[in-house]
């Protein structure tokens, strides 16, 4: 009788190991998943490619352009890229990512096309390129902000903004060094003044 009672027990802790190892990994699952509305998976398309257009556009420029901030700062849009397209894969999607200098949406085709013309003019005129890519960058990103209570969107775009804002800040800087100035076309003067008033900062 000692035998089976202890059988028995033995049997009741491995049923109840596999169930609670079942619920673990049940957890596990649903930490790594990612429901979207359809607006948040639409901001994370629209900032992949705009995040896109960065990386393209600096790709293109660093290979006119030697000892430019284009060479390290393509590296880091490549790397937000990333950041995004791994949400989108936690939600179930798989973007595509067209070939550089491609894309799906027609406005930032055209975007891509003028300020790739307009970066090959001069040294100036593409480090201008860089500081409106950036400008742009953290306007959109605050936009898309405002539509999402998603932690998880919104600790990605809060790095990519402060990323932005410190590229920001070296492309003006480096304008600067070369006698240049740059207006910005997307944030107000106010902002734009805050940012360059500020540090490097360190981001997630």
């Amino acid at each position: 009788m000692k035998i089976v009672k202890r059988i028995s027990i033995l049997f009741v802790l491995i049923s109840l190991f596999s169930v609670l190892n079942a619920c673990i990994n049940n957890t596990d699952d649903d930490l790594n998943s990612l429901v979207l509305e359809q607006q948040e998976k639409d901001a994370l398309l629209y900032m992949l490619e705009e995040e896109k257009l960065a990386r393209d556009t600096y790709t293109y420029l660093d290979s006119k352009y030697s000892n430019t901030p284009f060479g390290n700062i393509k590296k880091s849009e490549q790397s937000h890229m990333n950041a995004i397209e791994n949400l989108l894969i936690k939600a179930n999607e798989n973007p595509t990512i067209l070939p550089s200098g491609v894309f799906a949406n027609q406005d930032l085709q055209n975007l891509y096309n003028q300020l790739t013309t307009e970066g090959s003019l001069s040294l100036i005129k593409a480090l201008q390129v860089g500081a409106t890519i950036e400008d742009l960058d953290i306007v959109d990103l605050e936009k898309y902000k405002a539509t999402t209570t998603n932690t998880s969107i919104l600790n990605v775009f809060n790095s990519l903004q402060c990323a932005s804002r410190n590229h920001l800040r070296s492309f003006v800087s480096a304008i600067a060094n070369i006698g240049g100035s740059y207006t910005p076309q997307f944030l107000t003067q106010t902002e734009y003044n805050a940012i360059l008033a500020g540090n490097q900062e360190q981001c997630n």
